[in-house]
């Protein structure tokens, strides 16, 4: 997911596709951001093919590519970066590497987030063959990882719940538009289909 942080000198991005390592699930709780300890909320994750293979989810064809955005942090923001997303990212989440080719898993197309300091962005001539991207993953071991569920339970679950950092169904509608702007093909069925069933226990309420 992109992050998007308010910081000075922050570069260009590319978009990102992994074609084997993931799939999103929803399967991750929140009790610091879209929910509380008592009422946790509904968060994401990344899961290993492999794993997802052995488990019952209600999509029985996952898409074969994740979708992301990469950010380069210049370095003298990277200490303040990663103390504010280790603190964001604490409950559930660790940090994982994974490598990204340029030509094989990234797209060419750059969306500017902040210009560098210089007042110039970064290009396309600037990236490296291969990246070495830090992720924060849910992994299926962490307290908060709870795998499939029942898709409407779920959207009723999303739709009742809220935190310090807001609803939990704007996370989910915001997660949906991020994943569909990334590129073409980008969007994610079941994300997409949370965010419908969440939208329609919405209209039913407003009657």
């Amino acid at each position: 997911m992109a992050v998007r942080l308010r910081l000075p000198d922050m570069e260009a991005t590319a978009s990102l596709r992994h074609e084997t390592a993931a799939e999103v699930a929803n399967g991750q709780a929140s009790q610091d951001h879209r929910g509380t300890p008592e009422a946790p909320g509904r968060v994401v994750t990344l899961i290993d093919r492999a794993l997802w293979q052995t488990l019952t989810d209600q999509h029985a064809i996952a898409p074969p590519k994740v979708w992301g955005a990469a950010y380069r942090i210049p370095s003298h923001h990277v200490a303040e970066v990663k103390e504010y997303l280790d603190i964001r990212e604490i409950n559930g989440y660790s940090i994982q590497y994974t490598p990204f080719t340029k030509d094989q898993d990234m797209s060419a197309t750059y969306q500017t987030v902040h210009t560098t300091s210089t007042g110039t962005s970064a290009s396309d001539n600037d990236m490296p063959a291969q990246i070495q991207c830090l992720v924060y993953i849910g992994l299926p071991d962490n307290p908060q990882f709870l795998g499939p569920q029942d898709p409407q339970a779920l959207a009723e679950h999303i739709v009742q719940s809220r935190g310090p950092s807001g609803e939990n169904r704007h996370y989910l509608y915001q997660l949906e538009e991020a994943l569909n702007g990334l590129s073409e093909g980008s969007g994610d069925e079941h994300v997409g289909d949370l965010a419908k069933r969440c939208r329609e226990i919405e209209a039913k309420g407003r009657k």
